[in-house]
C-alpha cells in the first residue's frame, strides 16, 4: 500500500522526471524491449523510432506522479490508456515486467544518490497502486466483453471478405467471423485490435471501424504508412480470403449523450472514425458539421460517401480543405490549411457543440488551439490519437 510518504516521495520527483523524463523513458524501452521479447508485439516500432512512444509515457508518468493524491483528476487519460491496453490484450503478467524495467531505469538514469532506496520503494508502491486499478478495470471490460452476445476474449480468426481501395493511401478490409458466429456490438468510434505475423515476427496494432456497427461484418480503413510494417504488409499481402486475427472492440472515443450539435473535423486518415461517428449522430436531428481536410484530392478517401450522406440528410452540411487543388474537378470548399476564418464560418454560429476531432499531432493542436480562441468550451472537445496515448498541451 502507497503510504503517505511515499506519496511525498513521488510528487518531490516529478521535477527531476520534468528535466530528463523523455531519456529515462527512452532508456526504460531500450531495456524492456531488448530483455523482454515477449513483449514486442505490443509496441509500434515507428512509434519508437520518433520518440512517441517514449513521450507518451513520458506524460502519463508525470501526470500520475503530479495526481498521486488525486488520481481523478487525470481526466480520461487513465480510460484512453485501459482501452488501448484491451484492445492490444495486455494481460496482469505484463505488468511486473514494465514496473521491474520501469524502477531499473529510474534508479540507472538518475543515479543512485538520488534514486535512493526509498525513491525506487516509493515508486514500486506508485506503481503497484497503478497496476491494479488497471489490471482491475481491464478484466472487467474482458469479462463483460466475453459475456456478450457475439463476445470473445483473446483472438478469434476473422476471414477478409472484401478489400476495396478508398484512395491513393487508403484501403478498407471488410472481415467476418471465419467460426461463422455472432458478432459482438461496438460503439461507433470504437477500435480493435489486431494480431499480425510479418517476417516471423508478431504484430499487433488499432485500427479504427470505420463503419457503423451491422451485426454482419467490421471494416477497418488503413492507410499504407511509409516504412509502415503492418499497413504494408496489409495493403500488399492480404487478400480476400485470408485470415486475420483480431481482438474484441474498444474504446472511449464515442458521441456524448447531448442534444447539442455535433462537430466532427478530421485531417487525413482520422476520417476513419468518424464515419461511424457520423452515421451514429444522422440518426437523431442534431446538425451535423462535418468537416475534413486532406493533402489534395487524390488521398481523399470516402468523398462520395460523405456527398451522399449529406444529399439525404438535410441536417448535415459537409466542408473539405485542401492543401493544394488544381483545376475545377472535386473543388474542395477551401484550400491551404484550415483556418480560423473557415472554421469561424462553419462551425454553429452560438458555439454551443460538442466537438470531435482527429488526425496528425500537429493538426490536432492547431485544430484545439483554433477551437479555444474561437470560443468553443474546452469541455465540450473530444480528440483521440492514432498512437500512444499522450497529451497535446
Amino acid at each position: 500500500m502507497l503510504t503517505a510518504e511515499q506519496r511525498a516521495i513521488v510528487k518531490s520527483t516529478v521535477p527531476l522526471l520534468e528535466s530528463g523524463g523523455e531519456a529515462l523513458t527512452t532508456h526504460f524501452y531500450q531495456i524492456l524491449l531488448a530483455e523482454h521479447p515477449e513483449v514486442r508485439p505490443f509496441f509500434n516500432q515507428a512509434h519508437q523510432a520518433n520518440g512517441d512512444q517514449p513521450r507518451a509515457l513520458a506524460n502519463g508518468v508525470l501526470m500520475y506522479a503530479r495526481h498521486i493524491d488525486r488520481l481523478e483528476q487525470l481526466g480520461g487519460l487513465v480510460s484512453t490508456i485501459i482501452n488501448k491496453h484491451v484492445s492490444l490484450q495486455i494481460e496482469p503478467a505484463h505488468y511486473p515486467v514494465v514496473g521491474a524495467c520501469l524502477l531499473r531505469a529510474i534508479r540507472e538514469v538518475l543515479g543512485a544518490e538520488i534514486a535512493t532506496d526509498a525513491v525506487i520503494a516509493a515508486w514500486g508502491a506508485a506503481y503497484g497502486q497503478l497496476a491494479d486499478i488497471l489490471i482491475g478495470a481491464e478484466e472487467k471490460i474482458y469479462a463483460d466483453t466475453a459475456a456478450a452476445f457475439g463476445g470473445w476474449r483473446g483472438a478469434r480468426a476473422f476471414r477478409v471478405v472484401r478489400k476495396e481501395t478508398e484512395s491513393s493511401e487508403i484501403t478498407s478490409f471488410y472481415l467476418q467471423p471465419q467460426d461463422g458466429g455472432a458478432l459482438v456490438d461496438f460503439v461507433p468510434g470504437q477500435f480493435i485490435g489486431l494480431r499480425l505475423v510479418v517476417g516471423g515476427q508478431e504484430i499487433r496494432r488499432n485500427y479504427s471501424l470505420s463503419a457503423a456497427p451491422n451485426g454482419v461484418d467490421y471494416r477497418i480503413s488503413v492507410k499504407r504508412e511509409p516504412g509502415g510494417v503492418a499497413s504494408n504488409h496489409l495493403h500488399d499481402h492480404v487478400q480476400v480470403g485470408d485470415t486475420l486475427d483480431l481482438f474484441p472492440p474498444a474504446g472511449d472515443f464515442v458521441l456524448a449523450a447531448s442534444d447539442r450539435p455535433v462537430v466532427l473535423i478530421s485531417g487525413g486518415v482520422g476520417i476513419t472514425p468518424t464515419l461511424a461517428l457520423l452515421d451514429q449522430a444522422l440518426q437523431g436531428i442534431r446538425p451535423v458539421h462535418f468537416i475534413h481536410c486532406a493533402r489534395n484530392r487524390h488521398v481523399h478517401a470516402f468523398r462520395a460517401a460523405i456527398d451522399t450522406r449529406a444529399a439525404q440528410h438535410p441536417q448535415l452540411q459537409r466542408f473539405y480543405v485542401y492543401d493544394e487543388h488544381a483545376g475545377t474537378d472535386h473543388a474542395p470548399d477551401a484550400v491551404g490549411h484550415l483556418s480560423s476564418a473557415d472554421l469561424a464560418r462553419w462551425l454553429p454560429a452560438s458555439k454551443d457543440m460538442d466537438a470531435y476531432f482527429l488526425g496528425p499531432k500537429p493538426f490536432m493542436r492547431h485544430v484545439k488551439q483554433q477551437l479555444r480562441d474561437l470560443g468553443v468550451p474546452e469541455a465540450q472537445t473530444r480528440y483521440e490519437f492514432f498512437g500512444p496515448a499522450s497529451a497535446l498541451d
